[in-house]
C-alpha cells in the first residue's frame, strides 16, 4: 500500500482541542472485524467487550513537562527548548529548539535560575545535542518549570488541567514526551470494574517520543523510517500475556503503542518475549498480528502511522468506512478525541 492510501478529508474543527469532561464519557465506536458491523457506545461501555479470561494490557509510560522556555546567551532571545530523550546521566540530552535557525553549535542556553546548557552538536533529524548544568534533581527541576508537551494539533498553550488529562490515570514510569491517548480514557473505577470481572491487567512500557507526530514523506511505506523508542516487557507481564493466549483468551491491547511494543518481542514459537530496548517497529498493511487479538485506540489524522497500524489490524476498507461514519457524525479526533474498540 502506498502513503496516498491512507489520506482523508478531515475537517479541522473535528481534532479535540480539550478532552471529555469525563474520561470515561468519551464516545466509543465498536468495530467487529468478523462481522463488520459497526456499534456506537460510550466508553465506559467497553467494560462488556471484556471477558474474565482476557487480559488488558497497558502502558504505564508518563510524560514529563518535556517543554522549556530560555533565552540565548548574550542576546536574551526566546528560545524553546523541548526534551526528546537522555543520551547518559551526565546531563546529555536530545532536544529540538525553536527557532532552529538562531541556536547553534557552542551557543549557552539559559532556562530560569535553575538550568542552563550548552549545545555541543547537531543532529540529523535537525535536532541539537546540549548538556544540562544544574544542582540537585534534573527531573525535579523539571517537573516545577517546563510545560506539558501537548501535540502540535492543539493549537493553544498548555493549561493547569493538561498536567492530568495528558496523563494515564496508571502512569508510573517516566520517560514519554507524548502520551500514550487511548488510555487516557480510562478511570480507576472503570479499571476497577475490568478487574472485578477476573481481567488480568498487565503493565508494559513504551516511551513515547514526538516521532508520533512526525509526518509521512514517502509514497513507498516500506521505506519509511520510524523513530526509536524505548520499551520495557518484564517478565511477569510477558507470562500473563502468554497464560491467556495458551488458556484462549484474548490479548486486548490499550494503545498503539503497546502493540508495537508486543509485536516486537515475538519468538519464533509466536509467545511474547520479556525485554527491554529499542525499538522502531513500522507496523502497515498487510502484516500479520502474532500477540494482539483486539485493540483500544484514537481516531487518527490522514496520512498516519498510527492510521496505518491500525489498517492494518482492522483491514484499511473497514477502518475507512468507520472513519468516514467517525466524520459525519462529528466524532471527537486525536489526541483529545474520542474512541475506537476494534474487536
Amino acid at each position: 500500500m502506498k502513503l496516498s492510501d491512507f489520506k482523508y478529508n478531515l475537517p479541522e474543527e473535528l481534532i479535540a482541542q480539550y478532552p471529555a469532561e469525563k474520561r470515561d464519557q468519551a464516545r466509543l465506536m465498536v468495530l467487529d472485524r468478523e462481522k463488520e458491523k459497526i456499534e456506537e457506545k460510550v466508553f465506559s461501555d467497553i467494560v462488556d467487550y471484556i471477558n474474565p479470561e482476557d487480559c488488558l494490557v497497558i502502558n504505564e509510560t508518563r510524560v514529563f513537562p518535556a517543554r522549556l522556555m530560555g533565552t540565548k546567551d548574550k542576546t536574551d532571545a526566546q528560545v524553546e527548548i523541548f526534551l526528546l530523550r537522555q543520551l547518559e546521566a551526565s546531563g546529555l540530552w536530545e532536544v529540538l529548539v525553536k527557532p532552529a535557525r538562531k541556536v547553534r553549535v557552542g551557543n549557552r542556553l539559559s532556562i530560569g535560575d535553575e538550568l542552563m546548557c550548552d549545545v555541543i552538536d547537531n543532529t540529523v533529524s535537525g535536532g541539537r545535542v546540549v548538556r544540562f548544568n544544574y544542582d540537585g534533581d534534573f527531573f525535579d527541576i523539571v517537573d516545577r518549570i517546563g510545560q506539558s508537551p501537548l501535540p502540535p494539533y492543539v493549537r493553544r498553550e498548555p493549561e493547569p488541567l493538561d498536567k492530568e488529562r495528558y496523563q494515564t490515570v496508571y502512569a508510573k514510569k517516566r520517560g514519554a514526551v507524548a502520551a500514550p491517548t487511548a488510555g487516557l480514557h480510562f478511570t480507576p473505577e472503570l479499571l476497577e470494574k475490568i478487574r472485578a470481572k477476573g481481567t488480568k491487567i498487565v503493565p508494559i512500557v513504551l516511551h513515547l517520543g514526538l516521532g508520533s507526530f512526525r509526518s509521512v514523506v514517502v509514497e513507498d511505506l516500506s521505506r519509511h523510517k520510524m523513530d526509536s523508542e524505548y520499551y520495557e516487557i518484564p517478565q511477569d507481564s510477558a507470562d500473563a500475556i502468554n497464560a491467556t493466549m495458551k488458556s484462549g483468551g484474548k490479548v486486548i491491547a490499550v494503545g498503539t503503542s503497546t502493540v508495537r511494543a508486543l509485536e516486537t518481542q515475538v519468538t519464533s514459537e509466536g509467545w511474547v518475549k520479556p525485554d527491554r530496548g529499542w525499538t522502531d517497529k513500522f507496523i502497515f498493511p498487510p502484516y500479520e498480528f502474532k500477540i494482539v487479538d483486539r485493540l483500544v485506540t484514537n481516531f487518527h489524522l490522514p496520512a498516519s502511522t498510527l492510521l496505518m497500524l491500525v489498517s492494518a489490524f482492522a483491514g484499511r476498507d473497514f477502518v475507512f468506512k468507520a472513519y468516514r461514519k467517525a466524520v459525519k457524525e462529528k466524532y471527537r479526533f486525536y489526541s483529545y478525541g474520542d474512541a475506537m474498540l476494534v474487536l
